[in-house]
């Protein structure tokens, strides 16, 4: 679920309905909700449904689900949860420029950490990645997939799981909207393999600063595009 290109109509009222219970019940941080039939049979709504509407309160962390114990509320207070839950349910659809500011952010933080936290298998997967990255771009083909995947195998090698879950939630929507809009050109993607031997070597040589210089050149094609479009 992207921030699920927004949450559908129907999910929102489920979720509504949700907060409304745990309101009128007066349910407390670590209460347990009703299990999904009684829910399910209250709300007069499908089951498959009703667990699309838990697994968004889930993935922002309002809910959680205990496997043959139920579902329950987050250890939070009741103001910070209907906040959140009015938050979430206001979020709109992001945009290319959105996830793209979001990437750049994320990543510029994220190289410096794999500088300092990477470990030997954290190369070897980076080298791979890389490898496969420049064979694809020296053959002229289309290298989006495997430039992004030399990005996730450094967002992996922060040891940062935030990150790295970050990453993983937006990069297929970036692949699609690269490769839809035609982003990198080839002097770009050949560009692109002097630029990844640059993060890498500074990764390995665990020199943040470097490696944090060197992920700004590299999205110089990106800066320039973002504020263009």
């Amino acid at each position: 679920m992207l921030i699920d290109n927004a949450i559908q109509e129907d999910q929102k009222q489920i979720i509504n309905l949700l907060k409304e219970l745990i309101n009128s019940k007066n349910l407390e941080p670590g209460d347990k909700l009703p299990s999904e039939r009684i829910l399910s049979e209250k709300f007069k709504i499908s089951r498959n449904n009703l667990r699309e509407a838990l697994q968004t309160l889930e993935y922002f962390g309002l809910v959680k689900s205990i496997p043959q114990s139920g579902t329950f509320i987050a250890d939070i207070g009741v103001t910070a949860l209907n906040g959140m839950i009015d938050d979430i349910l206001g979020l709109p659809v992001p945009s290319f420029k959105n996830l793209v500011e979001a990437r750049i952010f994320l990543e510029l933080k994220g190289v410096k950490l794999a500088a300092l936290n990477r470990t030997e298998d954290d190369l070897i997967h980076m080298e791979n990645s890389l490898a496969e990255y420049s064979e694809k771009v020296i053959r002229g083909e289309e290298a989006v997939q495997e430039d992004l995947l030399f990005h996730l195998a450094i967002a992996r090698a922060s040891g940062n799981p935030t990150i790295n879950t970050f990453m993983l939630k937006i990069t297929p929507e970036i692949i699609t909207n690269f490769e839809k809009h035609h982003v990198c050109d080839k002097d770009t993607a050949f560009n692109g393999i002097k630029e990844h031997i640059a993060i890498l070597e500074a990764i390995k040589s665990q020199d943040p600063s470097e490696a944090k210089n060197a992920m700004k050149k590299h999205f110089k094609v990106l800066y320039q595009y973002l504020y263009n479009i």
